[in-house]
């Protein structure tokens, strides 16, 4: 969709900042942006499928002061951890983006995450995506009682109630993905797909459909990440 505002030819920083928790819906929100003009969008799955990214962020998460230009040239919207934990930040880099909070019902909200990227992460422990993910998820924004549903949830609540306390109302939106392309396309002035039904995708059951390819990509990047090390310590005993 070319003569979508959000589509541009050169890049002038991001369009749209996404502030929802992950499980809220991002994935299906990434690609009805992307299907708005707002292409791409980052998602964490761009972590998976380019995992020398992971490293980038790892350095963030540990503070190194992050280049947002350098993170997230080309793109013109974000969703999804990690990049929803810096929204403020990321604020203050894009003044004129606007902010999208993806929101769920908190119980059904906390089910999605145990079951599904926690459950994954927690198995595979040694992959450099999952020690950055704990470090700045598990641990850092939930202390590391994830496992404490009602601690969970207060966090997940209390989130929300933070996004609107520091958005301005005139650039927020706080969104249901359930609300389909109505009050999304009104909030980012842009027109909706004609006949085109509001993606649906990463609910549960097709996450766990593709869970095996998942782990798979994280045990790629834990092998990989193995062998950086031992080749790094070889080269050193050489020296």
């Amino acid at each position: 969709m070319a003569d979508q505002p959000g589509a541009t030819h050169e890049w002038s920083g991001l369009k749209v900042i996404g502030a929802g928790f992950g499980r809220t819906g991002t994935l299906s929100l990434k690609v009805a942006l992307e299907e708005l003009g707002f292409f791409p969008c980052y998602h964490m799955v761009e972590l998976l499928d380019r995992p020398g990214l992971t490293e980038q962020w790892d350095a963030i998460v540990r503070g190194t002061p992050a280049d947002w230009n350098m993170v997230f040239e080309g793109y013109q919207a974000t969703v999804d951890w990690p990049a929803c934990t810096f929204y403020k930040e990321l604020m203050q880099a894009y003044p004129d983006a606007k902010v999208l909070l993806t929101v769920r019902d908190p119980e059904k909200w906390y089910e999605s995450v145990s079951s599904t990227v926690y459950s994954i992460a927690r198995r595979n422990p040694l992959s450099p995506m999952a020690r950055m993910v704990n470090a700045l998820v598990w641990e850092g924004t939930f202390d590391g009682k994830f496992e404490e549903k009602d601690y969970a949830i207060a966090v997940f609540l209390q989130h929300i109630e933070s996004v609107k306390q520091q958005v301005p109302p005139e650039k927020l939106l706080v969104y249901d993905v359930k609300e389909g392309w109505e009050p999304l396309c009104a909030f980012l002035g842009v027109e909706a797909p004609p006949e085109k039904p509001f993606p649906r995708l990463n609910d549960r059951a097709n996450f766990v459909g593709n869970e095996r390819e998942v782990q798979d990509a994280l045990l790629r990047e834990s092998v990989s990440s193995h062998d950086r090390a031992n080749f790094g310590g070889n080269v050193r005993k050489d020296i």
